[in-house]
């Protein structure tokens, strides 16, 4: 495996370039064998960042060189880039934050405390050149922290069950009845949207007071039992996209948003803005139907934009 170095040397008296060189540096995970010298293995985009740095020290009345070179012996570059330290102290943010939802202290503040530990992870993960055993670890808690909040802050959000989604004909499930649990969220209201645009466009959607009131000839979706629902790691609108084959990039794209604000994971860009217009027409809306209406022209316009920016690649 080959690295590249950069060394540099920086003026002592221009502390706006200190600051943003070092962070740089720690932004891309790079390892300091000494001081004055940084390394990253050897990628092109580490290359090209490197280079970035380079230019920003010289411009700024330092020096420095970008050199690629072979890189130590293997035990000597796990050391140099071990993120142990890093999560550990991300875990035992996690274990603090978990104690604080079981002692349901301030479930709705936890949820920006559990998203912007997603952050962390997500951006330590991504420097994590050689992962192992912590970051899985450690992912596997987020997670679970992630799905605990949702049914405190949502109760009556199903559980994961597990099992093989199996593949199904859209001809045998149009014209049929659907149900799901009332005052939906961005779950329910997604998976409904999708089975009307996509599945079944004639469906008539009956909102649950208990989802025990099923009846026996509805479809149900986003409950605990339902003919649909959360499986593995899925929540119940990647169910539906999995079980009619219904894998269009913009469909897949809107199903990682829709993930994100149900049970947490890896943020997407579109996610603030349609958590902060869901609420809003949450609190506005007469009732589920007309609900499901205005939440319907948010989600055709985000479809339509994921849409736009696959055909331009």
């Amino acid at each position: 495996m080959r690295i590249v170095t950069l060394v540099l040397s920086l003026p002592t008296g221009n502390g706006t370039v200190r600051q943003r060189v070092w962070r740089a540096l720690k932004a891309l995970g790079a390892a300091s064998l000494r001081d004055g010298v940084y390394v990253l293995p050897d990628e092109e985009q580490h290359r090209a960042a490197m280079r970035n740095v380079e230019a920003d020290v010289v411009q700024g009345g330092g020096t420095a060189h970008v050199l690629l070179s072979a890189a130590p012996d293997p035990t000597t570059l796990l050391k140099l880039f071990d993120r142990g330290v890093e999560y550990d102290a991300l875990l035992a943010e996690i274990a603090d934050t978990r104690r604080q939802l079981d002692a349901r202290k301030d479930e709705s503040g936890l949820l920006k405390r559990v998203r912007k530990l997603r952050r962390a992870f997500t951006e330590l993960a991504s420097i994590d050149f050689f992962p192992g055993p912590a970051q899985t670890h450690v992912g596997n808690a987020l997670t679970e922290l992630e799905h605990a909040l949702a049914r405190a802050l949502t109760p009556g959000e199903p559980g994961a069950a597990s099992g093989v989604i199996q593949r199904l004909r859209m001809e045998d499930h149009r014209g049929r009845q659907w149900a799901t649990r009332q005052r939906p969220w961005v779950d329910r209201l997604a998976s409904a949207w999708l089975i009307r645009r996509f599945i079944d466009s004639e469906a008539t959607i009956l909102w649950l007071e208990k989802s025990g009131d099923c009846p026996g000839q509805a479809l149900g979706f986003d409950f605990d039992g339902a003919t649909f629902s959360h499986v593995e790691g899925r929540v119940t609108f990647e169910v539906l996209l999995a079980s009619f084959g219904l894998d269009h990039l913009g469909l897949l794209r809107l199903g990682q948003t829709v993930h994100y604000l149900d049970v947490g994971g890896i943020p997407t860009p579109e996610a603030p803005g349609l958590e902060a217009m869901l609420s809003g027409l949450r609190a506005t809306a007469p009732g589920d139907d007309a609900l499901l209406e205005q939440a319907s022209l948010l989600f055709d316009g985000l479809l339509a934009h994921f849409n736009s920016e696959a055909a331009v690649r």
